[in-house]
């Protein structure tokens, strides 16, 4: 299995530049597990219910839990759109509508390509 990640913006890369190196070196373990592993834990990745084709990656560390939004694309491709640190329970609500909006913008762009 090689799946490909992208980012569509810079939503992730901004989340992604203020963590401290420990997140960071856990988040590209993660990343190299999406990119190789055939069936990735849903431990690590899971689809979020009721949001449409919306996927989270889901990274623990030091009692932390981190999100990551993405989708798929063609099957081998993970869009990363933004991430936040999760605080309670519930994901917030303005992150998964965040992420969905980021998926409508890079499918719209992505068609107007082709």
């Amino acid at each position: 299995m090689n799946r490909k990640i992208i980012f569509h913006g810079e939503h992730f890369l901004d989340f992604y530049k203020k963590l401290d190196s420990g997140i960071k070196s856990k988040i590209q373990y993660v990343f190299e597990l999406i990119k190789q592993v055939k069936r990735v834990p849903l431990k690590f990745l899971s689809p979020m219910t009721g949001y449409d084709g919306l996927f989270e990656i889901r990274v623990e560390f030091q009692s932390n839990i981190y999100r990551i939004f993405c989708c798929f694309d063609e099957g081998h491709l993970v869009v990363l759109f933004n991430g936040s640190q999760k605080k309670t329970q519930k994901t917030p609500k303005k992150e998964i509508e965040k992420a969905m909006k980021l998926k409508k913008e890079y499918f719209k762009q992505k068609n107007k390509k082709s």
